[in-house]
């Protein structure tokens, strides 16, 4: 028998059951579109969650105070750190390939201006962050390049802090009160939205000494180091490790690097996808067992047919291919129609719910597809077998 009979022959036998087949393809086109639509929305946190960090550009490196890795014993940490100074910074900032570095300090604060006030985050930086953080100046300019320790009372405003308290005041010369102490306005940055639930447009923006003696804090919670493209994030980290070691005198800090950051982030978000994927590949379970068992009756009721087409010749082989073929079709169809379903849905999410991370995940697709084929093959195997093994004699008496 040639393809093309079989596949004619197949999707005949398709159309003659109509409620049947509808049946079989809907729980195909439900377990198919389950895993599209649920890895589409474990691919769209994956690619939320990784933009996110890397909105603060990729040649990052962050240096914090204290060693968080262990020596394989339970507890067993550094515990004596070393806080990070402004020496360090400086030592830093001196590094080949090195392109400038920011001091932080967080804290939080009343913020006051005339009648109104606002509690909310404090960083203590230096002038270089427009640069590191890719956080362009919408009004005015930011900190000036004053001495670590002894800088000027400056602030920058973010845009929510800006419109809170100066509504259509142009903030720019104006003073505020910021813990107890004053502060002039020199400038306002862009919207920046919030990055894993903190808002960086509700702060406020503070020379880091000035940061420093107002939360009574002896050394930096974090150094973030900007360096050039191109170059060697290992050797970079191995040049910081190597010049804090010399003046700390052991390893109390710990060097994170976005690639790393990046790397666990993506296997963690990975296994979320394939989690999620699971979770849908039960529904595709569910889908398969249709078919065996819509299959299975299928062969019982279609007993005289197979007997006339061996007594008019038709080889075993060719009766395997028919049912299989049948298996197919059914799980193709419904396949095709679960993943455009499917896709068709987070196109609708992401027009309407523009809030919510769905992003297809194209991989996931092809597998649910090939996925579709194979249970068809598997699912139809056994009643293709069973069918193919009648005899024809015995078959054309039940009719």
């Amino acid at each position: 028998m040639r393809l093309i009979d079989l596949v004619r022959f197949s999707l005949g036998a398709v159309l003659a059951y109509k409620l049947r087949s509808a049946l079989t393809i809907l729980g195909i086109l439900v377990g198919i579109g389950s895993v599209v639509l649920l890895t589409s929305i474990g691919e769209g946190i994956r690619v939320y969650v990784l933009n996110e960090f890397t909105q603060f550009g990729t040649n990052l490196v962050a240096v914090v105070p204290g060693k968080t890795e262990t020596f394989g014993i339970s507890g067993a940490t550094i515990s004596t750190v070393r806080p990070l100074s402004l020496d360090d910074l400086e030592a830093l900032r001196r590094l080949d390939n090195v392109v400038t570095a920011v001091p932080v300090v967080q804290g939080n604060a009343s913020v006051e201006f005339g009648s109104r006030a606002r509690r909310t985050i404090v960083l203590g930086v230096n002038s270089f962050v427009p640069e590191v953080w890719k956080m362009p100046v919408a009004t005015g300019r930011f900190l000036p390049e004053d001495s670590l320790r002894a800088s000027r009372s400056y602030a920058v405003l973010g845009s929510k802090m800006r419109d809170e308290l100066f509504r259509t005041t142009n903030p720019l010369g104006q003073r505020v009160r910021v813990g107890g102490d004053r502060y002039r306005i020199i400038g306002t940055m862009a919207p920046k939205g919030q990055v894993l639930g903190f808002d960086l447009d509700d702060t406020i923006y503070i020379p880091i000494d000035k940061a420093l003696e107002m939360f009574n804090r002896e050394g930096l919670m974090e150094i973030d180091v900007l360096y050039e493209a191109g170059t060697s994030v290992e050797r970079l980290s191995e040049n910081i490790r190597r010049i804090l070691v010399a003046r700390h005198g052991s390893e109390d800090f710990t060097i994170i690097t976005q690639d790393k950051m990046l790397d666990a982030l993506g296997s963690i978000l990975d296994i979320l996808t394939l989690g999620v994927a699971a979770i849908g590949g039960i529904s595709l379970l569910v889908g398969a067992v249709g078919i065996l068992t819509i299959m299975t009756i299928s062969v019982t009721e279609r007993t005289s047919e197979i007997g006339l087409l061996r007594a008019l010749g038709a080889e075993r082989g060719h009766i395997l291919h028919v049912f299989l073929s049948e298996a197919i079709v059914l799980s193709v169809i419904g396949g095709i129609l679960g993943a455009g379903a499917a896709m068709l849905l987070v196109w609708i999410l992401k027009l309407f719910v523009p809030g919510l991370p769905v992003e297809i995940a194209w991989v996931y697709v092809s597998v649910a597809l090939v996925l579709a084929v194979l249970i068809g093959l598997l699912t139809g195997i056994v009643p293709a077998l069973r069918a193919a093994g009648m005899q024809p004699l015995e078959a054309l008496r039940t009719e």
